[in-house]
């Protein structure tokens, strides 16, 4: 991995869902490229309940950026910490593929209200056909459907192998069986 290049490191964010200021806001005051998959919770908070964005995953974040310019960012903020994979040495973080993360980011865009999935929690009967897109806004995109029982509307399968798998509404009829 070369430190110049920028790359999608996966990071994690050790502050509770509830801080007022997580490391996803701290880094995108800072002009970083920051994504984390966001679903909305009512908290109470001071007495009073409010509707909050917050991760899916608590310590899951996407920064896209060199690892020079990363470092101090990771140096400033004790909560804040690259993921590695088990074997690798301290200087390989974890990083996603340019190409992957952003088919990713695309297909969570183009729908309002995603369904999130952490690693495991989608079993091998949820997984339905294996369907190309052909038209729309994910328009070459392949994959599965998504198989549960009495959901009516049609889902993608989207995933970042081993972080978070994401299931985006497709309209039936830009589905093509393979």
């Amino acid at each position: 991995m070369n430190p110049s290049e920028p790359h999608w490191f996966v990071m994690r964010d050790l502050k509770r869902r509830n801080a007022n200021n997580l490391a996803i806001h701290d880094l995108t005051k800072a002009g970083l490229e920051v994504f984390t998959p966001m679903t909305q919770m009512v908290m109470n908070i001071g007495g009073k309940r409010q509707r909050r964005d917050v991760p899916v995953i608590q310590d899951l974040l996407f920064v896209h950026e060199t690892k020079t310019a990363l470092d101090p960012y990771v140096a400033k903020y004790p909560n804040l910490q690259y993921r590695y994979q088990l074997g690798k040495t301290i200087n390989e973080p974890m990083t996603v593929p340019d190409a992957e993360m952003q088919r990713f980011m695309h297909a969570v865009g183009t729908t309002d209200e995603p369904l999130y999935y952490q690693p495991g929690e989608l079993t091998e009967a949820m997984h339905g056909k294996n369907v190309r897109i052909i038209g729309g806004l994910l328009n070459g995109y392949e994959g599965r459907l998504l198989s549960v029982r009495g959901m009516r509307k049609r889902r993608l399968i989207v995933e970042i192998p081993g972080l978070v798998t994401a299931a985006v509404e497709v309209e039936p009829e830009f589905i093509q069986l393979i």
